[in-house]
């Protein structure tokens, strides 16, 4: 277990991605992949307001939703680290203080809980002032509807910004931050990032840990990324991509572990990250996912995995 900066909360190293459910995993699916989680270990589900609205027919909410059922007919919640976000759901975009009130209990409700355990700024909102979307995490800190809050998508400054605004009025402090970050997209996130989570002692709790499957090793010619998550991962399609991954199969082929796994694992080696984010759309990939959370890289290979990711474009 890992602690999500100074919270006093403590999460399974590896948080199980809810963006697939409702999208690529339908209820039943998805419920079997939340079981097989928690069975393994797990404990840190992260979801969204907004998961999956961008699928035909979805409106928003599906995940929580799901989430939700699944809590309250295996009566675990208290079991789970619960995190979700606010800013994208159709209906409740951006970060004004109205918003994120009535945001924060559509979740509640969709989630069948009374409290969110980590709560996140999904993306800035350049249109509300700081200062604002500052207080209304924190009232919902002190109304005891959320234990901890996380930025996500921010930019180093705006998460400089927000810290010095919290410590001026007294606000609930961020406790972690979610960004973009993996072998294949290292250069924003530790030329921006790291030097404020370091700083201020925030959680590091990357998403894209497997840059959209590429990671893996499914994706290598134009043809493996035509489906519907493929799409995501074709950006990587390249000589030094395709590197990262021989040097990623070489390893777990000397480990007897997965791709997937050693990727993960140099992620959550990574400097203050406490929990990669991963997501499942089937049963059967989870193994390898939750394989990361104890296996160790060498020296060797932590090292090797360092110089071949460096030389990947930015």
């Amino acid at each position: 277990m890992t602690e999500l900066g100074n919270s006093g909360i403590e999460v399974f190293p590896l948080a199980l991605g809810g963006n697939t459910f409702g999208w690529t995993s339908d209820a039943s699916t998805s419920e079997q992949v939340l079981d097989a989680y928690l069975a393994g270990g797990g404990t840190f589900i992260d979801t969204a307001d907004g998961y999956s609205a961008w699928a035909p027919g979805n409106s928003g909410g599906e995940s929580e939703t799901i989430i939700g059922a699944w809590l309250a007919a295996r009566g675990n919640r208290d079991r789970i680290v619960l995190a979700t976000k606010v800013s994208q759901h159709p209906q409740f975009r951006g970060l004004s203080a109205a918003n994120i009130a009535a945001a924060a209990d559509a979740s509640l409700t969709r989630l069948r809980t009374d409290v969110i355990d980590l709560y996140w700024a999904h993306y800035d909102d350049a249109n509300t002032p700081l200062q604002e979307t500052a207080g209304a995490f924190d009232a919902l800190v002190r109304a005891g509807k959320v234990r901890a809050i996380g930025v996500s998508n921010y930019t180093g400054d705006r998460i400089r910004e927000w810290f010095e605004i919290a410590r001026r009025e007294g606000y609930a402090l961020p406790v972690a931050v979610q960004p973009h970050y993996n072998l294949v997209k290292r250069g924003a996130y530790e030329r921006d990032i790291a030097p404020v989570a370091a700083a201020e002692h925030l959680a590091v709790v990357p998403y894209y840990g497997l840059a959209s499957g590429f990671l893996t090793g499914k994706y290598k010619t134009a043809a493996d990324v035509a489906g519907a998550r493929g799409q995501a991962a074709g950006s990587y399609l390249n000589d030094a991509g395709l590197a990262v991954v021989k040097v990623l199969e070489d390893i777990a082929a000397g480990s007897d572990v997965a791709p997937a796994t050693v990727a993960l694992s140099w992620l959550r080696g990574r400097p203050d990250v406490a929990a990669p984010i991963a997501s499942a759309s089937k049963v059967e990939q989870l193994p390898a996912l939750l394989a990361s959370a104890t296996f160790e890289l060498s020296a060797d290979g932590r090292r090797a995995l360092d110089e071949v990711s460096a030389s990947v474009p930015q």
